[in-house]
């Protein structure tokens, strides 16, 4: 069986995929960031304000593997386009976001539509790269990094100029006009014939070295993207650091991950750097700079230790998903991607939890250097655990 040739991935065609990639992370982490600043604003305990900050993340846990494998039945192109409609309307609710069940409902309903889009986008960038997976899941992730350090404050702005209304007005206005774009921009890549897949099958799939690996890496290096951006503020203003200061180490971090990673990726697509060494290389330095931080906290080291964390996170992050998009049949890309993205999402909510639960026992350090330890722990996976080079993906006549 033939198949319609896979357009050339130029900048036309994967800038929207680029722009919903920046998308979800502005919008998850400009609310979180203006809810944990105004929450004595509008009436939340921290109860409530932790169970509002959860939902989002929670929605995408439950519901990306889901719409991973949505993608892979009817075409990656529908679901983006259908959840970045989702997610601006579901942001109209928030307009009334002084009401904390209001708020609750568009945070639950942006999480559920950024689920739809978030892995059927990077399934396409998967398909339409090719054997250069590595450059375009670099620039991917870039834009995405971009949302983390342009989400809190770009929103702190908007919030300040007109309360969470005008925020949930602009990300509403965001997701449409990306919306669009990606409707009129993306090509349409049919979906292809897909073998029955028993239970045993996808057991089998989930477990194998190709898929765990990769996702158990992104899982560690989100998870320390997550801790360090709620804690590494709090060691700042805590050893003397003004807010701004503060603020401006997290910038550093993801402004790091940034620049890092479309170049990490060209490394890769030129045979510079292999997949499993690159991982491990990427993790260790992350885990370097949480130890640093954690033995030796200062306004020097959390600023060498934020630069250290953003180079390894933008490392391991376009090495694991370019692994994973080599060594996944085309025809259930969007089902890896959603599942490697719930790797993600668990380790982005337990990377916090389990600094913070060590430290609430003990101390701040202790619980930073369990984390370091830990993703340490993970980097040992990506030596000699992953094939070197891409191996075939099968189906050759499809590109």
């Amino acid at each position: 069986m033939t198949t319609a040739p896979i357009p050339a991935a130029t900048a036309a065609v994967t800038a929207p995929l680029y722009a919903a990639g920046f998308v979800t992370a502005f919008g998850a982490h400009s609310i979180a960031a203006g809810m944990g600043a105004h929450s004595g604003d509008i009436g939340l305990s921290l109860l409530n304000l932790g169970i509002l900050l959860a939902v989002y993340d929670l929605a995408e846990v439950v519901l990306k593997p889901v719409f991973g494998a949505l993608s892979d039945r009817i075409g990656a192109k529908p679901v983006v386009v259908a959840g970045l409609l989702a997610f601006a309307l579901m942001s109209l609710i928030g307009l009334w976001g002084a009401n904390p069940l209001m708020l609750g409902l568009a945070r639950v309903g942006q999480g559920a539509a950024a689920s739809a889009f978030s892995p059927a986008s990077s399934a396409m960038v998967a398909r339409l790269a090719g054997p250069n997976a590595g450059t375009y899941f670099g620039r991917y992730g870039s834009w995405k990094s971009l949302g983390y350090v342009g989400g809190p404050l770009i929103g702190a702005a908007l919030i300040f100029l007109g309360g969470f209304g005008l925020l949930f007005a602009t990300l509403g206005i965001l997701a449409a006009a990306t919306a669009v774009w990606a409707m009129v921009a993306l090509p349409r890549l049919a979906p292809l014939p897909r073998p029955r897949y028993t239970l045993l099958d996808l057991s089998r799939q989930v477990t194998h070295r190709s898929f765990l690996v990769p996702t158990l890496v992104l899982a560690a290096a989100t998870g320390a993207l997550g801790t360090a951006i709620g804690f590494l503020p709090a060691l700042a203003t805590g050893h003397g650091l003004d807010p701004v200061a503060a603020v401006a180490a997290v910038s550093l971090l993801a402004l790091a991950s940034a620049a890092t990673q479309p170049w990490i990726g060209r490394l890769r697509d030129r045979g510079r750097i292999q997949d499993g060494p690159g991982m491990t290389a990427g993790l260790l330095l992350t885990a370097a700079g949480i130890t640093c931080v954690a033995l030796f906290p200062g306004p020097a080291t959390i600023f060498g230790a934020a630069a250290a964390i953003g180079v390894g996170i933008g490392t391991a992050t376009p090495l694991g998903f370019a692994h994973l998009a080599a060594t996944t049949p085309p025809e259930r890309l969007g089902r890896t991607m959603g599942s490697a993205e719930l790797g993600r999402e668990l380790g982005d909510a337990g990377g916090p939890l389990l600094v913070g639960a060590v430290a609430s026992a003990s101390a701040l350090p202790l619980g930073l250097g369990v984390l370091a330890a830990a993703v340490a722990a993970t980097s040992l996976l990506g030596m000699g655990s992953v094939r070197p080079g891409p191996p075939s993906r099968g189906q050759p006549g499809e590109r």
